[in-house]
């Protein structure tokens, strides 16, 4: 009889040890899942924050209310196989193009992708800068613009400068300007915006995670671009 007591009580021990165990990782767990869900709030939150508001006072659409600034840093933008600009690269160049015009800017970096040799985003936004009468002397090519990122770093370090103005479409302006600022530069933004764009929604909704990579970098990783001699631009 105490053999089989002591059995007994033996597995009783085994269960609730395991039971205790058990309750310990469902907390665990519930614990992972909470700080999980308010990461994801909180990436949400910050995506939304920024889209929506945070830079409003920093974002301008009539080039008559637009602070004048020494440059006017244009983003890159595909084309098409032929060499024609997208209507997204248009938008921007013209954008640019009237910011000299009304003496906002001095000089005009257009910044693009040109890590392969069939694939040259500024030297088409100059030849549609000059097309459009754009001063030659007033354009300065960046070749190694291959993302948000990189241009705004390279407006920093390769071409020395720290008041821009950047000029991109509404949907861009708020990471750009999130990026830009985080890189110490004193950025205000232009809305290229000048049509309906077909693909808006993909754009918006691509900006969600891209703002998370832009915070990432910034605040982690801090990744160095393409660089170079100093251009100075000034």
């Amino acid at each position: 009889m105490k053999k089989a007591s002591s059995g007994s009580g033996t597995r009783r021990g085994g269960v609730l040890s395991w039971l205790r165990g058990w309750l310990s990782r469902r907390r665990v767990g519930r614990v992972l899942l909470a700080l999980l869900l308010a990461g994801a709030a909180l990436a949400v939150w910050f995506a939304w924050w920024t889209l929506t508001g945070r830079y409003e006072g920093a974002i301008y659409t009539s080039v008559a209310d637009v602070p004048a600034r020494p440059v006017a840093l244009v983003f890159g933008a595909g084309y098409w196989p032929d060499g024609t600009p997208s209507d997204v690269m248009k938008d921007r160049v013209e954008a640019a193009v009237d910011l000299y015009r009304a003496g906002r800017v001095r000089k005009v970096i257009l910044s693009g992708d040109n890590r392969f040799v069939n694939y040259n985003e500024p030297a088409v936004m100059r030849e549609y800068a000059l097309s459009l009468g754009l001063p030659e002397e007033v354009i300065q090519l960046d070749y190694a613009g291959r993302r948000t990122y990189d241009t705004c770093y390279r407006a920093r370090d390769v071409f020395l400068l720290q008041d821009v103005i950047l000029v991109t479409q509404r949907y861009h302006l708020p990471r750009a300007l999130y990026t830009c600022q985080r890189l110490g530069l004193n950025a205000v933004g232009y809305v290229a915006d000048r049509r309906p764009y077909i693909y808006i929604r993909q754009y918006w909704a691509r900006e969600v995670p891209a703002l998370w990579v832009a915070w990432w970098e910034t605040w982690v990783t801090h990744p160095v671009p393409v660089l170079g001699e100093p251009i100075p631009v000034l």
